[in-house]
């Protein structure tokens, strides 16, 4: 009989690049998507969907590879997805039609989103207790660094070289992380623990009964769908209504970065005197309140103070994000790679819902997307009061 053990544990910097480059892939669109509108004749509602749909196949994705890492192991699922991941980044550069781009938007999106549930999947069962806590912390910083670094590299590509570039970088992102992927991703799932036939529904069911799933579900998912839908309407507030330049708005990622570092700082050392589920809490109240300004601040038509607001906003998101990520699943660990896509395919389905929500309600009014944001807050404080805490409760007492 095989014994229990991994290869290797993979490096943090591995991780990082590996759930990082799907977050790219989606925010590079945003400063292009004024001259996308442009270029391809349609509506900005129209053009907006190139963030949302991506989404959809990020939902099927997180499903498939989650599976496919536990029958395959975690190292072929990810190299599979990275492959197909060029091959929709080398469609979208050659695409003439709209239908088209979205087409191979879509197969890009199914390809990164092996980076997702894969990655996470690696990092839960190689990491636990506090390490894991603050391993997530860190990931989950470059989660949102990633895309915030997204708009200022389109931003600059789009400049100098046209919207096209944008297309050409994603193709060179693709070879670059499939070749780091290839030589030095270890194994990590246990020898004895390949499970070809796992019984999906009964994952399935475990997870719909149980209220910690889904309150985290809901966590993970809204503030992805807030990131998000920041970045669809983002661009046509500060370049549309402000006037920023591609590169000015670009530069703005830097706001979202620093609140995503900040906050993994904060976690990292807060977690020595509060437990994760009291971090997340505080963090969604402080996001209410953030939101709340961000409010006035978009009624006195003033962006400096705007970007202030984003900032905290965001700031509270990134100290909430982690802790979610990391007390998700746990009990889980015996079907961790189906389980992970189950749940990921639950949250990223929202985040596609709300992000697509944002696109409907896109009007032009700068003050669409800070009350999108500030109601998403306060229903995610309320689910997590709702759902995690009275069980989180109930363990304590038992």
């Amino acid at each position: 009989m095989m014994k229990n053990v991994r290869q290797s544990v993979p490096s943090l910097g591995l991780m990082i690049t590996l759930v990082g480059f799907p977050q790219i892939s989606e925010s590079i669109f945003t400063p292009v998507l004024p001259q996308l509108r442009r270029a391809f004749a349609v509506s900005a509602n129209q053009v907006q969907l190139t963030m949302s749909t991506y989404f959809v196949a990020f939902a099927v994705g997180v499903l498939l590879w989650g599976q496919l890492a536990d029958k395959w192991g975690r190292r072929p699922a990810m190299l599979a997805g990275i492959a197909l991941y060029l091959v929709g980044n080398l469609g979208l550069y050659f695409s003439q039609q709209f239908s088209v781009l979205i087409s191979w938007r879509l197969v890009q999106a199914l390809g990164a989103s092996a980076g997702s549930v894969v990655t996470q999947t690696i990092m839960r069962e190689s990491f636990s207790g506090i390490t894991g806590a603050k391993v997530f912390a860190r990931t989950s910083a470059a989660m949102a660094l990633a895309p915030a670094l997204g708009p200022l590299i389109g931003g600059v590509m789009q400049t100098y070289f046209g919207y096209r570039s944008v297309f050409a970088t994603l193709v060179t992102m693709a070879v670059a992380v499939g070749l780091y992927a290839l030589s030095c991703l270890p194994e990590t799932q246990p020898q004895d623990s390949r499970l070809p036939h796992v019984r999906q529904w009964q994952v399935v069911r475990r997870l719909l009964r149980d209220p910690i799933v889904w309150g985290y579900g809901l966590l993970i998912g809204g503030i992805n769908g807030i990131l998000f839908s920041y970045y669809a309407e983002a661009p046509f507030i500060f370049m549309t209504h402000f006037g920023y330049s591609a590169v000015q708005y670009g530069w703005l990622g830097l706001v979202l970065a620093s609140a995503s570092l900040l906050g993994a700082l904060l976690v990292n050392r807060l977690l020595n005197f509060w437990t994760p589920e009291q971090l997340a809490m505080r963090g969604l109240i402080f996001s209410v309140a953030a939101s709340g300004g961000l409010i006035l601040a978009a009624t006195w038509q003033q962006p400096v103070v705007m970007i202030g607001g984003i900032f905290l906003t965001f700031l509270g998101l990134n100290v909430t994000l982690p802790n979610a990520l990391n007390r998700a699943l746990i009990g889980y660990e015996e079907v961790m790679g189906s389980a992970s896509g189950w749940f990921s395919l639950g949250y990223y389905l929202l985040v596609s819902a709300l992000t697509y929500g944002m696109s409907w309600l896109h009007n032009g009014a700068i003050q669409t997307l800070p009350w999108y944001m500030a109601v998403l807050s306060m229903g995610m404080l309320l689910a997590f009061v709702g759902l995690v805490l009275p069980r989180v409760r109930e363990k304590v007492t038992a």
